[in-house]
């Protein structure tokens, strides 16, 4: 029995597993490919050099790999790629990189990805994050893992989210947000780290008292962004069991541009 609706019109060019379910009037082109155990639901449009990996749940009503909104795309053969289990739910917009960057928009696996998320061109989105109804990336962002966005975040083109970050409800982000911070406001301001997540995800107490620490040079000790690196750097020795995450912070706020700067 065919797992594919009948009033669905699947590009006979495009290639699906035989496990692949697709529902009524969902149009899938040419160059999309869909792999093991993913559900589509009705009324999908998933056109575009599009990849699309295993077990992943797309809802219905989503359009995925259109051309990017971006004057400057010429029809260049640009890609979406989806990882592995995510979910997709209703009215979502993916679209496909742009030449002028990476030519790839990018989502990880197991992520939840709520109604009516936008993903613009260029944007690449880690794993098992979790982004709340009408979050809205533009072009060319950078999400990390474990990152949680509130509903009704909007995000600057070029903006950088770290793994662990966490946004609250229409928050607006014009500066890149580091590793372990939550946010809140229009502009966004710092307002503690994520604890509750961490803990939630196993992180020692070493582990956590590391990441308050880093909080602590960041934001309360009225220090440079160079002077902060420089303190959050020494906690390797303090708690050798952070290290990791020193390291990532490290290399985040070292991939901070003078222009965007972080959140703060």
């Amino acid at each position: 029995m065919s797992l594919i609706h009948p009033t669905a019109l699947v590009d006979p060019a495009a290639q699906l597993d035989s496990s692949v379910s697709v529902g009524p009037y969902t149009v899938i082109g040419p160059h999309v490919r869909i792999g093991a155990g993913t559900t589509v639901g009705a009324h999908c449009v998933i056109e575009g050099h599009t990849t699309i990996g295993r077990d992943n749940r797309i809802f219905q009503f989503n359009s995925l790999g259109a051309i990017p909104q971006d004057k400057k795309y010429a029809g260049e053969p640009c890609e979406l790629v989806i990882g592995d289990r995510n979910t997709i739910r209703e009215f979502c917009t993916f679209n496909i990189g742009s030449p002028g960057d990476k030519g790839v928009t990018r989502v990880g696996d197991d992520n939840w990805i709520m109604a009516y998320v936008h993903l613009a061109h260029d944007c690449t989105v880690g794993n098992k994050t979790i982004f709340a109804n009408n979050s809205q990336l533009a072009g060319h962002v950078e999400v990390g893992d474990w990152v949680i966005l509130g509903g009704f975040t909007v995000v600057h083109q070029f903006v950088r989210i770290g793994a662990h970050a966490m946004t609250a409800m229409c928050s607006l982000l014009f500066a890149d947000l580091p590793p372990f911070v939550m946010c809140q406001g229009q502009p966004a301001q710092a307002r503690s780290m994520n604890f509750e997540g961490l803990r939630r995800r196993g992180f020692s107490p070493e582990r956590i008292s590391a990441v308050k620490a880093m909080h602590k040079h960041l934001y309360r000790d009225d220090l440079t962004l160079d002077a902060a690196a420089q303190r959050i750097e020494a906690l390797t020795a303090e708690k050798p069991e952070a290290a990791p995450d020193v390291a990532m912070m490290l290399d985040f706020l070292r991939g901070t541009s003078a222009q965007r700067g972080i959140v703060r």
